[in-house]
């Protein structure tokens, strides 16, 4: 089929949503289809260099708003409302590449949340949204230890979830779809309940699995937990510093290894200090991704207690290297993980304080019965084959009900 990806974020070598955008695009080549990939201007550098590269069949059609509009990003909220007007500016201009190409399909990848309209639906043509995720709500319990700018954030995101049904933008792309790919039930259930028969649930992310088996974790594991990403409060660090020193108490030579930067990092130190667990930490700098492959090496297990991430892709890197991960039973990392590769912990607790002696007690078992993490860790590259790229592409395509009819009909 012919198809036109709509990728906002789309660059190859990174993490988070630039992934996904380019391994969608790269999943679909392999499986045959003649593709068409419409991302940023500001992305081109990279995407060219690979396409020549390794030879990609893709065309790639680049477009941006006017530089004097980018100031707009730096308003409260400004990267929505600029990532609205680019969402229309790139349909008038899918508009006229349907017009020569005659597309057979348009699917919108990234931006990964349901609270942001795509105008693609608009061209007539069976359209795909998603998967898409952003629904999941930070439980009351896990609000009780976060800063007032923390708590402040979720009360103006649980706002914009609650109020996204009622968004005519956000209705009409639904009513446009063909089928809606949601990343959890709980984003499912925000999309209005008219639509749930185009519905779905499939994670967003995927991994390239053979290119992390060189870099799988060692059974000699130390004593090493290691937590990679923003450093943001709804990712949930601070529990984890907050179980650190009971973790010190029974493995003295524990450690925490943070990856990452963000604009809670001064808070997360504070927190560190306040619950003297500074001299078990080791706060390291962001770093390439590339780079990153060898950092899951050495460690007892990955620590990820993120409140509402959709989908998590360094959850699905620390499995593919090997590595056992814990977190709690929310979002996508909640379903990625299971049993047989790491621990999930329940967040429905009310204590906010019970949560983090449960993280502590998972991390002490991890590192004192070498056994049972063996057990995980052997799992673990199994659990990461079931998520990766091609296998959800053909997934979700599988699941798109279009006749022949339709294919052939007037564009």
């Amino acid at each position: 089929m012919k198809i036109l990806l709509s990728a906002y974020a789309c660059e190859p070598h990174k993490g988070s949503e630039p992934a996904v955008g380019w391994n969608w695009m790269l999943a679909l080549v392999k499986q045959g289809h003649e593709m068409w990939v419409m991302t940023r201007s500001n992305n081109a550098t990279s995407v060219d260099a690979q396409i020549r590269e390794h030879a990609i069949p893709v065309n790639p059609v680049y477009y941006d708003l006017p530089k004097w509009c980018r100031r707009w990003k730096r308003w409260p909220g400004g990267l929505y409302f600029y990532y609205l007007i680019w969402q229309f500016g790139a349909y008038l201009r899918a508009k006229k590449l349907h017009a020569a190409q005659s597309f057979d399909i348009v699917h919108h990848i990234t931006f990964v949340t349901f609270r942001q309209p795509s105008f693609m639906g608009w061209l007539g043509i069976p359209f795909i949204l998603g998967p898409v995720g952003g629904g999941e709500v930070t439980p009351q319990s896990l609000r009780q230890g976060l800063n007032w700018s923390g708590s402040f954030r979720e009360m103006i995101r649980d706002l914009v979830i609650a109020t996204a049904r009622f968004d005519p933008l956000m209705n009409a792309t639904f009513s446009k779809a063909s089928l809606i790919a949601c990343t959890t039930r709980e984003t499912k259930e925000r999309v209005p309940h008219r639509f749930h028969a185009k519905c779905m649930i499939m994670p967003a992310i995927g991994i390239d699995t053979l290119q992390w088996t060189a870099s799988r974790s060692s059974s000699n594991a130390g004593t090493n937990f290691l937590f990679v990403g923003r450093l943001l409060y709804w990712k949930g660090v601070h529990l984890v510093l907050r179980a650190l020193p009971e973790v010190q108490r029974h493995i003295p030579d524990a450690r925490l290894r943070v990856i990452g930067e963000g604009k809670d990092g001064p808070w997360l130190k504070r927190v560190a200090e306040e619950c003297c667990a500074t001299p078990f930490v080791d706060w390291i700098p962001w770093m390439a991704h590339k780079d990153i492959v060898n950092e899951y090496r050495g460690n007892v297990a990955f620590v990820f207690p993120s409140f509402h991430d959709s989908g998590g892709m360094v959850v699905l890197e620390a499995l593919a290297a090997g590595l056992p991960v814990i977190c709690l039973n929310l979002g996508g990392p909640g379903i990625i993980v299971d049993s047989s590769c790491g621990i999930v912990l329940d967040a429905t607790n009310p204590d906010e304080r019970a949560v983090e002696k449960s993280l502590a007690a998972a991390m002490i078992t991890l590192a004192t019965q070498p056994g049972s993490r063996e057990f995980l860790a052997a799992n673990c590259p199994r659990r990461a084959q079931q998520f990766d790229w091609e296998s959800a592409v053909k997934k979700l395509y599988s699941s798109l009900n279009i006749t022949a009819e339709q294919l052939a009909a007037p564009k």
